[in-house]
Formats: C-alpha cells, sequence, structure tokens
C-alpha cells in the first residue's frame, strides 16, 4: 500500500483578510490563521492520521502554519523539508494590489483570469522591482526565479518537485503532510485527480482545511476528503471564490 497524503493550504494570512493579491510576499499569518492551523492539526488528529515526513515552501504563512500543526499533534520531531518550488505562484504586479480594486479597473472577468486560469499569466514585475525575489537572499542560487507566473508555470516547477521527493515517500508507504499555498496545492490537485486545463479553473482551496488522499499501491486515488465540518468547508470554500469580485 502507499502511503497516505494530506494538503493543507496556510491558514489565514494578513492580506486574505485584506484581500490583496500576495504571491511570494511573505505576509505572517493572522490570529485567525494561527486558531485555523491549530484546527487543522486538531481535524488531522480526530481523523486518526500520523505522519512520516512534512513539506513545506519558503513562505512564513506556510511554515508557521505547518509548525503549528505539528505542535498540536506532537510530531515536531518528524523531518520538514522547505522548498521554493512549493511556494505560492508568483502573482507578478499584482502582488500587493487589493483584488476589488484591481476588479474594478479591469473587470472581474479579467481577475478571475489572473486569478484562476491555466495559463495565462499576471502582468509582468520589473527585474529591478526591489520586491522581485532575485533580491531576496531566501533565493540565493535559484536560477531564472519569476517574475510573473501562470498555473502552468506554478506546475512546471511543482510537478518535478512532487515526482523526484513526495511520490517516492508515497511510494515507500510514508504518511505525508504538505503544507502550501492555495495554487501550489492545486497544481497538486492538478497532478493527482488528472483534472483538465479547462476545469482547472473552478477548483477552490481554502485556509487552513486539511485534505486527504487515500491511493492504492500504483498510487492512483481510492479516497478523496476535506477533514471537518461540512458547513464550515463550504462557507470557506465560497469565500475564497468571491476574492476576486467588486466590492459592494
Amino acid at each position: 500500500m502507499a502511503g497516505k497524503l494530506v494538503l493543507c493550504r496556510h491558514g489565514q494570512s494578513q492580506w486574505n483578510l485584506e484581500n490583496r493579491f500576495t504571491g511570494w510576499v511573505d505576509v505572517d499569518l493572522t490570529t485567525k490563521g494561527e486558531e485555523e492551523a491549530l484546527e487543522a492539526g486538531s481535524q488531522i488528529q480526530e481523523a486518526n492520521l500520523t505522519f512520516d515526513i512534512a513539506y513545506t515552501s519558503l513562505l512564513k504563512r506556510a511554515t508557521k502554519t505547518l509548525s503549528i500543526i505539528l505542535e498540536e499533534m506532537d510530531l515536531t520531531w518528524i523531518p520538514v523539508i522547505k522548498s521554493w518550488e512549493l511556494n505560492e505562484r508568483h502573482y507578478g504586479a499584482l502582488q500587493g494590489l487589493y483584488k476589488s480594486e484591481v476588479a474594478k479597473e479591469y473587470g472581474e472577468d479579467q481577475v478571475k483570469i489572473w486569478r484562476r486560469s491555466y495559463d495565462i499569466p499576471p502582468p509582468m514585475m520589473a527585474e529591478d522591482d526591489t520586491s522581485h525575489p532575485r533580491f531576496d537572499s531566501k533565493y540565493d542560487g535559484i536560477d531564472e526565479l519569476p517574475g510573473s507566473e501562470s498555473l502552468k508555470d506554478t506546475l512546471t516547477r511543482v510537478k518535478p518537485y512532487w515526482q523526484d521527493k513526495i511520490l517516492p515517500d508515497l511510494l515507500g508507504n510514508k504518511d505525508v503532510l504538505v503544507v502550501a499555498h492555495g495554487n501550489s496545492l492545486r497544481s497538486l490537485v492538478k497532478i493527482i485527480d488528472n483534472i483538465s486545463d479547462e476545469e482547472i479553473v473552478n477548483l477552490n482551496i481554502p485556509t487552513g482545511i486539511p485534505l486527504l488522499y487515500e491511493f492504492n499501491e500504483n498510487l492512483n486515488p481510492t479516497s478523496k476528503s476535506f477533514l471537518g465540518d461540512e458547513e464550515t468547508i463550504k462557507k470557506a470554500t465560497e469565500m475564497v471564490a468571491k476574492q476576486g469580485s467588486i466590492k459592494k
């Protein structure tokens, strides 16, 4: 049998709360985000799950969420692998802007394309912009850092990481936790569930709610379920879907 996999988007960040495009900007969790992380750890425990290894990005909203979950589960001793390949999609020149204001200027349909389309990236960040990742010491030694990414671009870096790092653990019967971001997790779900380029537009992943996969020996998924209260999951997913709307 293959190991179990739990994917969890980080808890609410300050820019989630403010409804701003975040991308690679390293914003922190809100108090609610920390509570969501605690609840995620509790829900995982209630499902009688444990982990042999955990993966996360280099961004603090994900690393802190993972730390809180592992603390809640008394699993702070397991190996934790941090990698830029699991970072959020880079939102280019949109990073820091309020989604509702961008929707007013460009229209909700265009914002949905930038947020949820498969192969259309947001406007590119200038190479000399001081917030470009090439000026961030976290990424020293990494070639071809993005100034904007589509979901397709994000998947291009996530897929080899999945194949080379996470997949061997699962095939080795290790139970794996991945705490990352909306679009790096959408990339993983697209790969695992073989979702089409067209259908991925409508996939929304809420913050702080664990998603459990179980697999057969060939790593084909046999079950998939969010952990927690059904109504809470529904409301959280709808909230993510509405983030690109013009504020009334």
